[in-house]
């Protein structure tokens, strides 16, 4: 069925499709609820009874079968509320774990086909959506259903069982009674329609100004370094102020609207009870009715009204609840943008196998190409250099070979396939990557280093580090390797945390190594040291440098010039030095011998 078919679906229909491996244990919880509410309504019955043994005594309807004796009559009758009380408690755990535990389930289960559905996306697909908001569908949203399946849906079932049971009691006592008693009935139930149908748009808001807010918090917490420096912290506190003004409303809009819903139920209740009140006892002054059939209708009216009072409530934990299904589902069934190959790219295939790029096109959404039939080759088991101005397509690169975007045309071949034709597993565990922007775990310098192999012993992970020369700091640290970098690897600097990263990419020991401005923003005494592990990791392995600082890649074997998504020149570094064009101008600019690349 295709994904817009789906979506027409109603929330609740989508969500109980989305559920359909449960449907055992929701039948179970279900039937759990219903017994229970069914033990629950006996009570009123045993009260009726009661009150016909003590005003009937011999005439009672349990001497009708058999049993006498009014003080008998009572005994039993108080062994039938052991009974009940003790049925009625053992389906309310019952219901209890079933629907909690499924709750938790269906929590969890979410969460993790969210969270592997969005790690299946390409660079691209982030590139046009908030991090923040993707946060809130898989927290919040997420959250959201948990209640409702934790105390929503068995409220229902019982209001549900409640009228069905009720009614039926009263039809078979008096159906006169009856008729009024359950008058309000259908105002109430037409009533709570009107309001799901009029709190769904309220809520749907709600949850998209929800979405913006978080969105908001992550990036100002992200950037606080930026607002504290730019002494913007009046300027980010409105514009929260603004978002949170706009989520407030959201809700006061939905507040309003359900806020009215118990008292306007509560005034059509009256109506029902006292009906039942008037009617029902001028019958059993009349003697039309038996007294006890008149405590059971009294007693019957209020189980079965009250109840519905709860309705708002119900329908309100209900609307938000759809309203984070639509925003759950929705991504779920958002289109993968990177399709999978099924193909197995093996590492001795990768090592000897050089990668071509042929007559590739590529443009982000919305904007100019920027390749167009670019042809290159990475050689296997040497260094390629690739360097240009800023926005000549280099990062961009990087980003198609381990297939975070996917070219419009032409083709990149590896181990004489079309990489998209590999399994993105195979692809990207052949290669390693280390880029500018750097991103550890909050974890200790020896799991984050361990990351590029987890299964690499701790002999192994510190020769990697040998290789990054990150050993020196990492064991002047007061704990060594088990020191936590914390978020991001603030607790590090710029450069310990790049040798931390060339070090995972050493332990990952890929056939090649991407490093995609590995040391633009590292001092000088960090880049030589750099540039001594890359020239060590390089070695019997392909090697492609995206590099602003060019003696990054001075010593390549090879080195392309890129400017406006073109290769404009191709050499070594001496090459290009001596052909006096844009890479020597970058280069005499980079040295100090010349104020600007424009002479």
């Amino acid at each position: 069925m295709e994904s817009s078919e789906v979506r027409s679906h109603s929330p609740f229909r989508r969500l109980r499709n989305s559920m359909s491996r449960h449907s055992n244990t929701v039948r179970l919880a279900t039937l759990c609820s219903i017994l229970n509410k069914l033990w629950d309504l006996a009570p009123p019955l045993l009260i009726g009874v009661a009150v016909d043994v003590v005003v009937e005594r011999e005439e009672s309807l349990m001497a009708g079968i058999g049993i006498i004796d009014p003080w008998h009559q009572l005994v039993i009758l108080s062994i039938a509320t052991f009974v009940i009380w003790g049925m009625e408690s053992i389906f309310e755990y019952l219901y209890g774990i079933l629907w909690r535990n499924l709750a938790q389930t269906v929590q969890h289960e979410f969460r993790l086909m969210t969270f592997e559905h969005v790690q299946k996306q390409g660079m691209s697909w982030f590139d046009e959506r908030q991090k923040g908001d993707l946060m809130a569908i898989m927290n919040d949203d997420i959250n959201q259903l948990e209640r409702f399946l934790d105390k929503g849906v068995n409220d229902l079932l019982q209001v549900s069982t409640t009228v069905l049971v009720v009614g039926a009691v009263f039809i078979a006592i008096s159906w006169e009674v009856a008729l009024f008693a359950v008058l309000p009935i259908p105002i109430i139930v037409w009533g709570s329609f009107r309001y799901q149908r009029s709190l769904e748009p309220r809520y749907a808001e709600v949850r998209s100004a929800a979405g913006r807010m978080n969105a908001l918090l992550e990036n100002d917490l992200s950037g606080m370094s930026t607002i504290q420096s730019f002494t913007a912290e009046e300027r980010e506190a409105n514009r929260v102020e603004s978002l949170s003004n706009e989520y407030r409303e959201a809700n006061r809009s939905a507040i309003r609207l359900s806020a009215a819903f118990v008292p306007l139920i509560r005034m059509a209740i009256l109506v029902g009870f006292t009906a039942t009140l008037l009617l029902g006892g001028w019958m059993a002054l009349d003697g039309a009715m038996a007294v006890g059939a008149y405590s059971v209708l009294v007693f019957m009216t209020q189980r079965l009204l009250w109840p519905l009072t709860r309705l708002g409530e119900t329908f309100d934990l209900y609307q938000r609840a759809m309203a984070s299904t639509t925003r759950v589902l929705d991504l779920l069934e958002t289109p993968i943008s990177i399709h999978e190959g099924e193909f197995l790219l093996s590492t001795s295939s990768a090592y000897k196998s050089n990668i071509e790029i042929n007559n590739l096109r590529f443009s982000y959404p919305n904007r100019d190409i920027l390749f167009e039939d670019l042809n290159l080759s990475i050689e296997a088991n040497r260094v390629l250099g690739v360097v240009g101005p800023t926005g000549s397509g280099k990062t961009t690169l990087v980003r198609l070979l381990l297939r975070f975007a996917s070219p419009d045309g032409g083709s990149i071949i590896w181990a004489d396939r079309s990489i998209d034709e590999w399994t993105l597993e195979s692809l990207r565990r052949n290669i390693s990557l280390v880029s500018q922007q750097v991103i550890l775990f909050p974890t200790t310098i020896e799991e984050n280093i361990r990351y590029g192999n987890p299964e690499a012993t701790f002999e192994e992970v510190r020769q990697a580090a040998i290789i990054a020369e990150a050993t020196e700091f990492i064991e002047d640290l007061p704990n060594d390797w088990s020191t936590l970098v914390g978020e991001g690897g603030h607790r590090l600097s710029g450069g310990q945390r790049q040798r931390v990263a060339i070090a995972r990419a050493v332990l990952k020991d890929a056939p090649l190594l991407v490093l995609d401005e590995a040391t633009s923003a590292v001092d000088n005494e960090t880049e030589a040291a750099l540039q001594r592990s890359i020239r060590k990791i390089s070695k019997d392995r392909s090697t492609l440098i995206i590099a602003h600082r060019l003696s990054t890649v001075r010593y390549a074997d090879s080195i392309v010039v890129m400017d406006e998504g073109k290769i404009v020149e191709s050499g070594t570094h001496d090459e290009l030095v001596a052909l006096n064009g844009l890479y020597s101008r970058l280069w005499n600019v980079q040295t100090g011998e010349s104020s600007g690349i424009s002479q």
